[in-house]
């Protein structure tokens, strides 16, 4: 696959071990966490998704998200390859509540995280954000704009999620690889300006 951020050269026809970085992508159930996954990867994509039966959908609330058949329950796997140096892992977390135990196991040595937000199920995103904002992981906030709809103003998300004003927020289509590709640039932006000043 070519890619505007894709090299493959090597020096002195050595190919180096590349260093390896891992992001989370997590968020509310159906807010688009496996296609933004998909839509990364350079490689096809790992997913854990399972058929919703009868008695998930009495405990998962599809208000919003009505059309959704399956769902994530493990993880959702991708890479991207930056350049010959480094290559990125993307792990998506399962949304749902009760499956908050792997966000733990995920998160370890994770550079950082996006949050995708669902501006129609907006609550949902309030777990991630304070799980990784109480265990001091970096994070950006992505809302996902489905069918290429901007219903709320990228302020009043902002203002919805009380998001402190250093957490970087933007606007995405979880289905277009430019548009997410955007958010993990601005992830990476976000980090190193951490490590920058020390914080």
């Amino acid at each position: 696959m070519t890619d505007t951020w894709t090299s493959t050269a090597s020096t002195a026809g050595v190919p180096p071990v590349p260093d390896t970085l891992k992001i989370v992508v997590a968020g509310g159930f159906g807010a688009g966490k496996t296609t933004l996954v998909s839509a990364l990867s350079e490689v096809e994509s790992l997913h854990t998704e399972e058929i919703m039966t009868e008695p998930s959908v009495e405990v998962d609330d599809l208000a919003g998200v009505e059309d959704k058949t399956t769902t994530t329950v493990a993880l959702d796997f991708g890479r991207i390859t930056l350049d010959a140096d480094t290559v990125v892992y993307l792990f998506g977390t399962p949304g749902q509540r009760r499956f908050a135990y792997m966000w733990e196991e995920l998160a370890v040595g994770a550079l950082g995280a996006v949050v995708l937000a669902d501006t129609r199920r907006l609550a949902d995103s309030f777990d991630a954000i304070d799980f990784f904002e109480s265990r001091r992981v970096p994070f950006v906030v992505a809302v996902n704009c489905f069918d290429g709809q901007l219903t709320h103003r990228a302020e009043d998300v902002r203002v919805a999620l009380d998001l402190h004003d250093e957490v970087p927020l933007s606007l995405c289509d979880a289905r277009d690889r430019e548009s997410v590709k955007g958010v993990v640039v601005e992830l990476v932006s976000l980090v190193l300006r951490l490590e920058l000043s020390g914080a």
